[in-house]
């Protein structure tokens, strides 16, 4: 492994932290290469928020206000919950800036220039002490909300009122904190709804299926990756699972890759990899494997208590369509407040398209 620390307890090493859920810690200034277009400021917060065990830990966060002066309640709030990065400190974008700088940026510009605030969490683990517990659904729900906590406490320009919004890993987180963030907020936040695209659901499902030769076919770079931040992330949040004990020297070796690479090495490093050639039995076959990883990761499908939008694109090979899709079929026959689009374009498609609908979507909101 790339740290033997992730092998013995790593919440009991982690640092005393006294302060309160969403305080902050620290601020620094954000290099201006990573300023979303349009923004008069962008400060990097520090702040107390929860980790994957439970505990008080910290994370790293923007926040970026809009020009101009700000109504009476100060700006409302999109709290950007953003895709996959990686899990080393060095992928936080607070640290390297957006993934994917080409497409977010210009996203959330169109955001700033509606007169939001945009607060940007990095998630609990990504730059900070720990490692980042990729797609663990309430963990980065506590992280998305505190961040606007945090946001509120460094400026008195921040709105109680916000909303959630995010892209692949980041729609899942924010549809995963759609169903929590009122209960997460409490009474000193007002949330309203979140917008997820690209969002992955039942990915836990697919994951059970690993094991030797399975999948017998490499698949997209893309999704091994994900795969790989999985189970380095399973390997630090559930070590009770002995994760490792099923792993080839293959399935050893990327998994701490996937410790330090950021996506777009990552991606590359696997390309034409098989996932089934990283296991030497069955997934399933570990004792409680998938009681935990649905725990850990299933996405929520009652008792959404705001509206929500989620938007697809159609020939998204990173988050399969099929999959998302039948997500929102559950979610409808739930009742749950959703709207849903789909899009004729890929995974990063979807978002550029769904800002003709969003945008109105979030406005509706505030209103």
């Amino acid at each position: 492994m790339a740290s033997s620390t992730l092998l013995a307890s790593p919440a009991s090493a982690a640092p005393t932290i006294t302060q309160d859920i969403g305080d902050v810690v620290s601020s620094r200034d954000l290099p201006q290469d990573f300023w979303i277009p349009g923004s008069s400021s962008a400060e990097v917060l520090t702040y107390v928020t929860t980790d994957t065990f439970g505990e008080k830990a910290l994370s790293t966060g923007t926040v970026f206000l809009p020009q101009g002066t700000a109504p009476d309640g100060g700006w409302p709030v999109i709290s950007w919950a953003h895709g996959t990065s990686g899990l080393g400190d060095s992928c936080a974008p607070s640290v390297a800036g957006p993934a994917l700088a080409e497409r977010d940026l210009p996203y959330l510009a169109n955001w700033i220039a509606q007169g939001y605030a945009v607060v940007a969490s990095d998630y609990a683990g990504l730059g900070t002490p720990g490692l980042q517990a990729y797609l663990d659904g309430r963990t980065t729900a506590h992280n998305v909300v505190d961040m606007v906590k945090a946001g509120r406490n460094y400026s008195s320009e921040l709105s109680k009122s916000w909303v959630a919004v995010g892209q692949s890993q980041g729609g899942g987180a924010a549809i995963y904190t759609a169903r929590y963030a009122t209960e997460f907020g409490g009474p000193d936040l007002d949330y309203r709804g979140a917008v997820g695209t690209g969002t992955p659901a039942y990915i836990e499902k697919l994951v059970s299926i690993g094991g030797p030769g399975m999948p017998p076919v490499a698949l997209p770079a893309g999704l091994t990756a994900y795969v790989a931040y999985i189970g380095a992330a399973l390997r630090y949040s559930h070590p009770e699972l002995g994760l490792d004990g099923i792993l080839t020297p293959a399935g050893k070796k990327y998994a701490a890759l996937a410790e330090t690479a950021c996506v777009a090495d990552l991606e590359e490093q696997l390309d034409d990899v098989k996932i089934g050639d990283f296991f030497t039995a069955p997934l399933t076959s570990l004792p409680g494997f998938t009681a935990v990883l649905d725990d850990y990761m299933a996405m929520p499908e009652a008792s959404f208590d705001k509206p929500f939008f989620m938007g697809h694109g159609l020939r998204d090979t990173d988050v399969p369509f099929p999959t998302t899709a039948a997500y929102v079929a559950r979610l409808t026959a739930n009742g749950q407040p959703v709207t849903f689009r789909t899009y004729d374009a890929d995974h990063s498609g979807a978002l550029v398209r769904s800002q003709a609908d969003t945008i109105p979507f979030v406005a509706q909101l505030f209103r």
